[in-house]
C-alpha cells in the first residue's frame, strides 16, 4: 500500500525522536551531556574544526542563536568549551572546543556509533532521504 508523503514525512520524524531519545538517555547515562550538546560539540569539531560563531552553530544544528547561547552555558561551565568576543565584531562570539571538549567528544562519539549499529538500521532508501535533505538545505 502508497503511503503518502505526510504519513512519510510523519513517520520519519517519529523515527528520528526515538533514536534521539534513546540517544540522548545512553550519553546521559555514560557521559552526562545530552544528545543535543553531542551534537553541537560535534559539529563544532567536524564542520567548523573545533571553532565557530554561535551563529553559524544554530544553523549547523539548527536551533536559534540564543539557543545556542544556553546550550554553551552548562558546557562552558564544567569546560568543554570557551567563548570569547570576536575580536572584529563585539556582538559576535566565537565557541572553541577545549581539550577536554575533544576528549568527550571522541569517547562519546564512539558511544553514538555503537548504539546506532545495534539499531540494526536498514540501508534501504538512503540516497533518497539524503536527496530530500540537500534539497531542504536549499
Amino acid at each position: 500500500m502508497m503511503k503518502s508523503n505526510s504519513e512519510l514525512v510523519f513517520t520519519l520524524l517519529k523515527v528520528a525522536a526515538r533514536i534521539e531519545r534513546r540517544l540522548d538517555r545512553t550519553l546521559s547515562a555514560t557521559k552526562g551531556v545530552s544528545f543535543t550538546e553531542y551534537h553541537l560539540l560535534n559539529e563544532l569539531q567536524v564542520r567548523y574544526k573545533g571553532s565557530a560563531t554561535r551563529v553559524d552553530l544554530a544553523s549547523a544544528v539548527g536551533l536559534t542563536a540564543s539557543a545556542i547561547t544556553r546550550a554553551l552555558k552548562p558546557l562552558e561551565k564544567i569546560g568543554f568549551v570557551v567563548t570569547e568576543k570576536s575580536e572584529h565584531d563585539a556582538r559576535r562570539s566565537i565557541a572553541t572546543l577545549t581539550p577536554a571538549g575533544k576528549e568527550l567528544l571522541e569517547d562519546a562519539t564512539k558511544i553514538v556509533n555503537d548504539d546506532i549499529a545495534q539499531l540494526a538500521l536498514p540501508h534501504t532508501g538512503v540516497d533518497e532521504a539524503l536527496v530530500v535533505l540537500n534539497h531542504l538545505k536549499n
